[in-house]
């Protein structure tokens, strides 16, 4: 019986022409006194080791430095200049430094996070690609730090008083100091382990000495009224920095932050997150796989698990994404979810690195296939590849568009982890095991296996097409298993090595286990099959969005109804981008006939364009 439903269609608005960091085990070699001490199914490799070659993702890598690029550091550094009383300028300095805006305007509650995160970027985009420019702006931002802290004396550093970290221990209403000292702490940190940074790493441990010394005097009740406020991941922050120095204050610290109303559910299964702030959520379970990892806490690492597992199960749009106006949701209710404001950025970007420390500990392959569909899907698009400003929303309402940052006017936080994201797509591509080699992602780049003495090159246009080609060069023969992702989208995978058909005994959401010994000249080429198929609302079978391989399709619905300065943000308007009026047009049709069978029948490719696809 031939089965045909009206689905109604969620375009995700992705452009397809085509936070701080974390410790991941593998990296950091000769920083670390404290390392990893459980048992892992994979390890990462350091970012320098891998270099992109040209595609989509170095040109959005290419826009981004260029952004990070133009920010003056004396801009940067105002705010704590003045916080500090260390400026000093005629007529408010507006004749020798032009001020930043949006949420580093001298009057936001969180203004200096966005040096934070430029810290960590400047640090990732020095090992990415090894150009020295990125290293002399983050030396740069650490040396003006670094005389602000001398001044304030007792290790505080920020670009507001201590007196906003007194409201929230106070239990006072304040917009989450310990969030953007977070940025700022993890930046210092990513300076020393990314651009080796030593001034970085005083810095660091100057902090954690004030912050022991404010907080190991309260009280339980101050404690947990005090980490009500959001703390973004200043816990994970201290494990981190604790592996790098085996201080037990700093160790102390990270689980003075240990956050029992949000942990605790997950250590019992409970899986109900009413309508938290996903972003203040997420980075506490990143917190727990650190903690997990340093001490071999198996609670911990079940909590972890058991949240992933429910983030994919119920939790999850097609794009990746996993909120809505920021919040979770009842998932009974999905379709409802289904908005211009779907989809923070930043949640995408914690999501990811929540899934790389997974993935250590199990090599997970469904934990792989998340991480694809989101990085393709959320991060890639959530760049403008025309100027490269970014969004702070996924928007899946249909008829929505995603709504760009300005230059100087907007540095929302999903701006700032978009600094980041941008700079780091080579840190998931490769993992190794010893005498394993895990490929999971098919992004063209060249790999130094340094124990191996090998190089591992990944030619391929995917996903304009379906053909990978992975080149070895050892300097002798080295025996070791590859394991070639077999993707959850994928069917009837071809493998050749050396041009000689294998055969493929798995399946999809797996991996593809080649073994034998490795010589210069080897060449293996992939085939991944794509298709079209649907992903279906939870909640509503006749919602849908259009997958072709693992990415999500985006409707070309008119330009009608957006009014200038769309698609980018109004900095004369307050928060705009939480508040936009898409205006979208009256009767605009979203729905199609289809027969979810026989979909190649409904839409079909569009030829001589890649990628791009028209209804019937």
């Amino acid at each position: 019986m031939k089965k045909t439903c009206c689905i109604i269609i969620i375009f995700t608005i992705l452009s397809i022409n085509i936070f701080a960091q974390s410790v991941y085990p593998g990296q950091h070699r000769g920083k670390l006194k404290k390392e990893t001490i459980v048992p892992l199914r994979a390890q990462s490799f350091d970012l320098q080791d891998v270099r992109l070659l040209p595609s989509r993702f170095r040109n959005n890598m290419a826009l981004d430095s260029a952004w990070m690029v133009s920010l003056d550091v004396n801009r940067l550094l105002h705010g704590f200049r003045t916080n500090a009383g260390v400026f000093s300028g005629r007529e408010g300095g507006y004749m020798t430094v032009k001020k930043l805006g949006g949420w580093e305007s001298l009057d936001c509650e969180l203004r200096g996070h966005t040096t934070g995160h430029l810290l960590s970027a400047y640090g990732l985009m020095y090992a990415a690609t090894g150009s020295n420019i990125f290293k002399l702006k983050g030396d740069s931002l650490v040396n003006g730090l670094a005389e602000v802290q001398d001044v304030l004396r007792n290790g505080y550093l920020s670009a507001f008083p201590e007196e906003l970290i007194n409201r929230t221990i106070r239990g006072e209403s304040v917009w989450a100091p310990w969030y953007t000292l977070h940025k700022l702490l993890a930046g210092l940190i990513d300076q020393y382990l990314y651009a080796n940074n030593g001034q970085a790493l005083s810095a660091s441990v100057k902090m954690a000495d004030w912050a022991y010394n404010k907080l190991n005097s309260l009280d339980e009740d101050a404690r947990r009224r005090m980490i009500r406020n959001e703390f973004g991941g200043i816990n994970e922050s201290f494990y981190n920095l604790h592996s790098v120095t085996g201080n037990e204050r700093h160790l102390w610290l990270s689980r003075f932050f240990y956050h029992n109303e949000v942990i605790d559910p997950l250590k019992e299964h409970r899986n109900d997150f009413g309508t938290k702030h996903a972003n203040t959520f997420i980075p506490k379970v990143i917190a727990e796989a650190r903690n997990h990892e340093s001490s071999g806490d198996e609670a911990s690492r079940r909590s972890v698990d058991f949240f992933m597992q429910t983030m994919l199960d119920d939790h999850t749009f097609a794009p990746g994404c996993v909120s809505d106006k920021e919040h979770f949701f009842d998932p009974k209710e999905f379709s409802r979810h289904i908005s211009g404001y779907t989809g923070e950025t930043c949640c995408t970007y914690n999501m990811l690195k929540l899934s790389r420390h997974i993935f250590c500990l199990s090599a997970n392959a469904s934990v792989a296939d998340y991480y694809e569909r989101a990085l393709y899907n959320h991060i890639l698009g959530q760049q403008d590849p025309e100027t490269g400003m970014t969004s702070y929303f996924l928007p899946l309402l249909s008829g929505a568009h995603k709504v760009y940052s300005t230059p100087e006017n907007s540095f929302w936080c999903c701006v700032g982890s978009g600094f980041e994201s941008h700079a780091k797509y080579g840190e998931a591509i490769y993992y190794h095991n010893n005498d394993e080699l895990f490929v999971n992602l098919f992004i063209p780049s060249e790999l130094t296996w340094r124990e191996k003495n090998a190089k591992i090159r990944m030619e391929t246009e995917f996903p304009e097409d379906e053909f990978v080609k992975i080149t070895v060069s050892t300097k002798k023969p080295e025996t070791f298993m590859l394991h070639l992702r077999y993707p959850a989208w994928a069917s009837d995978v071809e493998v050749k090595i050396n041009g000689k058909k294998t055969k493929i005994k798995q399946m999809p959401s797996s991996f593809i286990d080649i073994e034998r010994t490795w010589k210069t000249g080897d060449v293996i080429e992939v085939r991944y099959p794509m298709h079209l198929y649907l992903i279906k609302a939870k909640d509503n079978q006749s919602i849908a969005s259009v997958m072709y391989g693992p990415l999500t399709l985006a409707g070309a619905m008119g330009t009608e109804g957006m009014r200038p300065p769309a698609p980018f943000s109004n900095p004369l308007l307050y928060n705009d981008y939480y508040t936009y009026d898409y205006n979208i047009p009256s009767g605009m049709n979203d729905s199609l006939p289809i027969d979810e069978n026989k979909i190649a029948e409904y839409i079909k490719p569009l030829a001589g364009e890649s990628l791009t696809f028209e209804t019937t």
